[in-house]
């Protein structure tokens, strides 16, 4: 398949669909960048830029913001979805109704269906039908990416030549796409690492130090590890980019909105007024309470992540969140 002068449909003009709407458009392809709020693209298109979300980075003239989803779609090779979780299921749908048999989509969203706690290559299916899917996820900050720092991201799929197509369209001077058949594996890493992160947070601004933050990050590798494997991920998923390596960028760096959510509760903040001051969706709130869900109905032990549930939506201290995991047991750490 030939990926030279892809015409894209980029649906969703948060900071990570426009870094990658700019990262596509350097490989030279053009892109039409829709979102759902007229003011928003009216704002860009006369700015030239994502000045709400990504502000310093202009647009290329190859990068095209509409409010129409026809107009995105008209004439496109590719369609690429890049909107909160929470807003994948209705975009799905609208796709459902535009889109020809046949015609694949991909997405780089990170979280669970907030309803059914379901992963969303299966709400993907539910709307969309038979027809190739693909996940793109990896240590990413939307920041970095715009600006060409050296970036290495997967592309998961079930369908060999769609996953090698995304790769291509992505891959660049100075950003890696690899490859991988493991759908459920990278959609469940990209989706629990969010709550993982926010407890470093928390554990960073209650001032645990170094070495909390190394444990945190590590067992919750053996939580992924564990709830992945449960739905039928690869193993060897959770040590690569969409696992270990997303998991440490969201767990250690504060471009990370799910750790500033973190370090922002354990400064006292409530959820709510931590969002706000954020300024933008953080996913790990609503993956926290599908993860806990999600870990019941499997019979999956996850500590970390429970804890983070209990701070999120029972009203639980992150000191107290903090006894509760160090009043555990002993237990062998393997096995």
């Amino acid at each position: 398949m030939n990926t030279h002068a892809a015409q894209i449909a980029l649906l969703g003009p948060g900071s990570w669909g426009t870094a990658l709407g700019l990262q596509l458009c350097r490989n030279g392809h053009a892109v039409r960048l829709w979102g759902h709020e007229p003011e928003q693209i009216a704002a860009m298109r006369q700015a030239g830029e994502n000045q709400r979300f990504l502000p310093g980075h202009p647009l290329p003239p190859s990068l095209q913001p509409t409010a129409s989803l026809d107009a995105a779609l008209d004439g496109a090779t590719d369609c690429f979805v890049v909107v909160p979780s929470q807003a994948f299921r209705a975009v799905a749908r609208q796709l459902a109704e535009q889109l020809p048999s046949g015609f694949g989509v991909a997405w780089a969203t990170k979280g669970l269906d907030a309803t059914s706690g379901q992963l969303l290559h299966t709400v993907a299916r539910e709307e969309l039908g038979d027809r190739p899917l693909a996940v793109v996820s990896g240590p990413s900050f939307a920041g970095e990416v715009a600006r060409g720092l050296p970036t290495a991201v997967t592309v998961a799929s079930d369908h060999p030549e769609f996953a090698t197509r995304f790769a291509a369209l992505l891959h660049g001077a100075t950003f890696r796409a690899y490859t991988s058949p493991d759908l459920i594996g990278v959609e469940i890493c990209g989706a629990a690492k969010n709550v993982l992160a926010i407890a470093t947070g928390i554990a960073d601004g209650l001032g645990f130090g170094a070495n909390t933050r190394a444990a945190l990050i590590t067992r919750g590798l053996a939580e992924l590890m564990r709830i992945g494997t449960a739905l039928g991920g690869r193993a060897e998923t959770f040590t690569g980019l969409a696992g270990l390596g997303d998991l440490v960028l969201t767990c250690t760096d504060d471009q990370s909105r799910n750790r500033r959510l973190g370090l922002a509760l354990a400064r006292g903040q409530s959820v709510d007024a931590a969002k706000a001051e954020i300024g933008q969706e953080v996913e790990g709130v609503i993956t926290a309470l599908a993860v806990q869900r999600l870990a019941q109905r499997l019979g999956v032990e996850m500590p970390i992540s429970h804890q983070v549930y209990r701070v999120l939506y029972e009203g639980s201290s992150p000191a107290e969140a903090t006894r509760a995991l160090l009043e555990r047991e002993p237990k062998a750490e393997f096995g």
